[in-house]
């Protein structure tokens, strides 16, 4: 009898509500674990709907839909001899869960709720689904009857339940189960699980990378066995993004780790471990056995196939160290994914940025122009999915990009909303930065528009408003100030509405802003001014970690003008210049 086991993790880019991709997809990853010689393969947590569907999961359609998804994978001849583990909602006695159902061979071997939801931050699983609290305990689920005539079965297993194959015992949980204070893998591996799985619908924050590993590290450095970690990969429709690194680790150690950012839509990965390293591992912990002894026993679902190879030359997977990226590495990648994957979901033909000249605005353009470093990087590799992608973006289906700067020029316009009291700096440094992206380009003045929308006021009050530097009021001063930032949010989106029109082109472009988070817990923003738009690709970052950003893209892409950029002093310029310089900058105006 082998002892060493394939198994298959992934990470996928679902859409919320998109069953037929996401059916198209998971069946993907399911042929190539398959192609790979997997005997096991896990997905992301509600792979099947996409995990951000929101109140879509009080719909009965929701739920249909995925049986109709599970329907056509359990047909899929690419899911046989393979077990496969998909995340979907199940409605049990009127009561909706957030489930893996596991299945092989065309039968459905149990249906796994998840046991303790999210509520915390992003998170608010409770609205929407119950918490399995029989544990260690398993009821009748009756099936629908679609699935009943594929498996054949009328009813399977529901609850908390563990598979036991021919050769070893596999446990399953489900993202929260992992990171809270009581995590289910603790008593399953004093039960005999061996392996544990985690489809998980996990979204990326800054620096969270590391906690992630080190909690599937000592889910298995305490007492042994094989962790699988699956996760969702880009935008499924929300703010959110999710960052995969799917993983495999063993005894503590991590032996195959997968991307945390990428365009790509489907990523397995794959590792061969040796069971008997598990069973050696636990023997030696001698506390452990003792506490194993005494341990109450999950309901077991057995099947009659084996996971394990009969190739006795199989050799393991080695350790890894993994790869962490900075946090400067994070923010150019993490938002620039989310970007793409938006842009090509959203039928418009690119973006659309009013670049001031300095730090913010500047780190946004990096975002984006990271964007189309990534695309030309995926199309140079051979994935023509993404190349599919941006011919349907750009409007021409032979269209190939050259470079990336070729390709920004074409998705992506900036433009410099010049006023009579800008200043020629920023202006020359927005020039040079967007000659440098390849972004195409404009400069306008506001200051008509700015003098018919304060004239308006004149002429019904017959009262002139005056900036404080001409003796005016405080409250004068800013209600001047908030104008112009408010034109230059109206002419974003004509712009926006008209840009690509005036190229000869079709479609519109979606409106950036560029307000970080330090602004907004502060206060020191003006309603609806150019920072209000379609999607603010900074809005969760500190400026802090945007300087630092910056003077990673100086570096990383060679754009030099970021380095003036950077030393510049941060400022609005709303209020009129003195002798030509600059009278405001933010540090002053927020009182920091």
């Amino acid at each position: 009898m082998g002892r060493k086991v394939i198994l298959a993790t992934c990470s996928l880019n679902q859409w919320a509500m998109d069953f037929e991709g996401n059916m198209r997809r998971i069946m993907r990853s399911i042929a190539e674990a398959k192609s790979r010689h997997a005997t096991y393969r896990l997905g992301p947590e509600l792979e099947i709907t996409g995990y951000g569907c929101s109140d879509h999961f009080y719909e009965s359609d929701t739920f249909l839909h995925s049986f109709e998804v599970l329907r056509e994978l359990l047909l899929s001849p690419d899911s046989s001899d393979i077990i496969c583990d998909v995340g979907m909602p199940v409605m049990h006695k009127n009561v909706a869960y957030n489930c893996r159902v596991i299945f092989l061979n065309k039968k459905i071997l149990m249906i796994r709720p998840k046991k303790q939801l999210c509520d915390d931050g992003n998170y608010r699983e409770t609205r929407w689904f119950a918490a399995w609290s029989k544990f260690r305990r398993t009821e009748d689920f009756f099936l629908p009857r679609i699935i009943q005539e594929v498996t054949g079965q009328r009813t399977v297993p529901i609850g908390d339940g563990i598979l036991s194959t021919v050769d070893t015992c596999i446990g399953s949980e489900i993202c929260e189960e992992l990171w809270n204070p009581n995590s289910t893998h603790i008593e399953m591996g004093l039960d005999g699980v061996e392996i544990f799985t985690n489809g998980s619908g996990s979204h990326h924050e800054l620096r969270k990378a590391h906690t992630r590993v080190d909690l599937v590290k000592s889910a298995t450095a305490k007492s042994g066995g094989i962790y699988l970690f699956a996760n969702q990969i880009g935008c499924d429709g929300d703010r959110l993004y999710y960052d995969g690194c799917a993983m495999i680790a063993i005894n503590g150690q991590i032996v195959a780790q997968g991307h945390q950012f990428s365009v790509s839509e489907v990523e397995v990965l794959t590792a061969t471990l040796d069971l008997e390293d598990v069973r050696a591992y636990r023997n030696a912990n001698r506390s452990r056995s003792h506490l194993a002894s005494s341990t109450e026993s999950f309901p077991r679902i057995t099947t009659d196939f084996a996971v394990t190879s009969d190739d006795l030359f199989l050799r393991p997977s080695t350790p890894v160290e993994w790869a962490y990226h900075s946090a400067e590495e994070e923010i150019c990648l993490g938002p620039a994914c989310w970007l793409w994957d938006y842009l090509r979901r959203s039928g418009q033909g690119g973006f659309f940025l009013p670049l001031s000249g300095g730090i913010d605005s500047s780190s946004t353009a990096c975002i984006v122009a990271s964007m189309c470093h990534l695309v030309c990087e995926a199309i140079s590799r051979g994935d023509e999915l993404v190349l599919s992608d941006i011919r349907k973006v750009v409007g021409d289906p032979h269209y190939r990009p050259s470079n990336p700067e070729a390709l920004c020029n074409l998705i992506f316009t900036t433009c410099y909303m010049g006023s009579e009291n800008s200043s020629h700096e920023t202006k020359s440094r927005a020039n040079e930065f967007a000659r440098q992206i390849g972004s195409y380009h404009l400069n306008i003045s506001i200051d008509a528009a700015v003098t018919a929308v304060v004239g308006i006021f004149i002429a019904a009050t017959t009262l002139v408003p005056r900036f404080k530097l001409h003796g005016g009021s405080p409250r004068e001063n800013l209600a001047l100030q908030n104008v112009q930032a408010r034109v230059r949010m109206v002419l974003a989106y004509l712009f926006a509405q008209l840009t690509l029109w005036a190229r000869g082109r079709s479609g519109g472009l979606l409106v950036l802003g560029s307000a970080n988070v330090d602004e907004s817990l502060r206060g020191y923003l003006t309603k609806y001014d150019c920072s209000s738009a379609d999607i603010n690709p900074i809005g969760g970052i500190s400026k802090t970690d945007l300087r630092k950003f910056i003077l990673y893209c100086a570096v990383k892409f060679g754009w030099t003008s970021l380095q003036g950029i950077y030393s510049a002093p941060p400022t609005a310029e709303l209020e009129p210049l003195s002798d030509g310089q600059i009278q405001q900058t933010d540090e002053v105006m927020s009182d920091v």
